[in-house]
């Protein structure tokens, strides 16, 4: 995305702050291209005959993203970061939903590492995966919310720490020890 364009992108997004709905209409289209990509890239883990697309995802994230209450956006790394927390809300809701339904049933499987997309990579359950960045989240919110935003919302290490208001060392510290926790905790309920 070229750099006047992230910088549209974070005025409509201000506007939108403000309760322009015209400034939330001309963004849509500017913004939808990148919630697929985001939306792709969590869904390519899942199994082959997932029932929830990108599309869908994308469109149930938005739909959530203009019934809240307007906020203030402080640029285009910060609604991108939210856009990563509702899908991932979406994704275990759905999963949650299918193991119900399944009573127990194996739940959707995602790598932990978005970095690496080679199948033989061990995979997670995400239902596990979202209990223990919850966990995480209660021992340290940092963390948590550096996985949230890197995992789920495919965020850069420069974007999440734009988001987070932090440098990207900080991000690549706190990325690598997260990382290594949640591997840790998953082969723990892993083996029980």
């Amino acid at each position: 995305m070229s750099p006047g364009s992230s910088a549209q992108i974070s005025l409509l997004l201000a506007d939108w702050g403000h309760g322009d709905e015209g400034a939330r209409d001309a963004l849509i289209p500017m913004i939808y291209k990148e919630l697929r990509r985001i939306a792709r890239r969590r869904l390519w883990r899942e199994r082959p005959d997932h029932t929830l697309q990108s599309a869908a995802l994308v469109n149930e994230a938005y739909l959530r993203l203009v019934r809240q209450e307007p906020q203030e956006w402080q640029n285009r790394a910060h609604f991108f970061g939210v856009a990563a927390q509702m899908m991932r809300h979406i994704l275990v809701d759905h999963a949650r939903n299918r193991l119900a339904a399944k009573r127990g049933a194996g739940a959707p499987r995602l790598s932990l590492d978005p970095d690496i997309g080679v199948p033989q990579k061990p995979e997670v359950d995400l239902v596990e995966l979202d209990d223990a960045l919850n966990r995480l989240t209660s021992l340290d919110t940092q963390q948590g919310r550096v996985i949230e935003l890197r995992f789920f919302g495919g965020l850069s290490i420069e974007e999440t720490a734009t988001v987070m208001g932090i440098s990207p060392a900080t991000v690549k510290r706190e990325w690598a020890t997260a990382r290594a926790w949640l591997q840790r905790e998953l082969k723990k309920d892993a083996s029980k």
